[in-house]
């Protein structure tokens, strides 16, 4: 009886940590009970009941990444080409998710490829190259809306890569190297043109410093003459004044020596014709030598008349 009692507490303790569960963090658990949705399990310790109760499904809820495989498509301009998408989602309500869709994530990816080939269908391929954004946001409310029932959210859709056919990839290809050419010959002109004119701004600076040099030596030039004809008259001055005072100091000297009014009047006219000799243009002829040359003058008449 101590053998069977001690198996029965066994499988008490057994049974109970069997119908012990834990749900960790971002996760939820499915609950049924007789086949019947029971309830949903959030984080924490639950305890089931044995037999009649079970765990239908454990959900995810954290966001999820699927990525799809290339998908064809068909542009408005009749263009096939492939691409594949990325689609990140997050279930919302598990209870939605473990009964809506048997199979969410190939549910999820034949209605990408639907709501692609119906955007698509509806572009050009040049627009389809340039429209990335549009598609994503055109791509993402659509199947937001068509999982709701399934309890999943979908948070952003992303066209991975388009891929157009080898001979549209080809023409693409040429053009986008015309294209480069045309801006390389472009910039190339607009390197030379701007060599061009800074050469020329180089030349016209050039030309006005020299034209500044030329002036300012002009300049000096004139100032060196008009000081060098200051000089020159400068000294003349000063030579003409000292032959005066050295003539007057001579004069001086004669008649405190005592000579006689006649002497007196020849050094004067040695004195004037020493002037004389000089580059004035002017002389100042003192009043009692011009009388003097007067009347040398009339001597040499009344000889004249004589003879």
């Amino acid at each position: 009886m101590a053998i069977v009692f001690f198996i029965i507490i066994i499988l008490i303790v057994w049974m109970l940590l069997a119908n012990i569960r834990i749900v960790p963090q971002a996760y939820a658990v499915v609950l049924e009970r007789l086949g019947a949705y029971r309830a949903t399990w959030n984080t924490g310790i639950h305890i089931k009941l044995p037999f009649i109760e079970r765990v239908a499904r454990k959900v995810n809820l954290k966001e999820q990444v699927v990525d799809f495989p290339p998908q064809p498509v068909i542009t408005k301009d009749n263009v096939t080409m492939q691409i594949d998408t990325v689609v990140f989602f997050q279930i919302t309500d598990p209870k939605l998710f473990a009964y809506g869709v048997e199979s969410p994530i190939m549910a999820i990816e034949n209605l990408s490829a639907t709501t692609l080939r119906n955007i698509i269908g509806d572009m050009e391929l040049d627009e389809t190259l340039t429209s990335r954004e549009v598609i994503n946001t055109k791509m993402r409310a659509s199947l937001d809306v068509a999982t709701d029932p399934w309890g999943i959210k979908v948070n952003r859709v992303e066209l991975k890569n388009i891929i157009p056919p080898a001979a549209i990839q080809d023409a693409m290809e040429k053009q986008m190297k015309a294209e480069r050419e045309r801006r390389e010959a472009i910039l190339k002109a607009e390197g030379e043109k701007r060599s061009t004119i800074l050469v020329a701004e180089g030349h016209k600076q050039s030309a006005i410093l020299d034209a500044e040099a030329e002036k300012q030596a002009a300049i000096l030039r004139a100032e060196a003459q008009k000081e060098r004809m200051i000089k020159e008259a400068e000294g003349q001055a000063e030579a003409v004044l000292k032959v005066q005072q050295a003539t007057a100091e001579g004069l001086r000297m004669i008649r405190e020596a005592g000579a006689d009014e006649s002497v007196l009047t020849l050094k004067s006219l040695e004195t004037l014709a020493k002037v004389a000799d000089g580059q004035a243009t002017k002389i100042i002829i003192p009043s009692d030598i011009q009388g003097i040359a007067g009347l040398a003058t009339s001597l040499k008449e009344i000889v004249s008349d004589k003879q």
